[in-house]
């Protein structure tokens, strides 16, 4: 079986008003270590669920595509098209 690459998307369980996009091999272990604080630019936002997971064959893919989501084009395309919550 092949091994995923992921791009995702969390967004904070309370408001669902906060997002943040990432890259991992496991994401499961991801989500834990952003709910349990370990990463201090989600840290206070906490608790966080997955809102989109993209999986792509290679490290490299997943963080071109994460690279793309955090840019003024792509966040405009994520905002449109997965119904992530406009920035306050």
């Amino acid at each position: 079986m092949p091994s995923f690459h992921y791009t995702y998307i969390l967004w904070d369980t309370a408001t669902h008003s906060h997002f943040y996009v990432g890259h991992t091999a496991d994401l499961k272990a991801q989500l834990a270590t952003h709910n349990t604080g370990h990463v201090p630019h989600t840290s206070k936002y906490a608790p966080w669920e997955i809102h989109t997971a993209i999986a792509v064959q290679t490290e490299e893919q997943a963080e071109k595509l994460e690279r793309y989501l955090k840019s003024h084009s792509g966040r405009e395309w994520a905002l449109k098209h997965l119904a992530l919550p406009a920035p306050s």
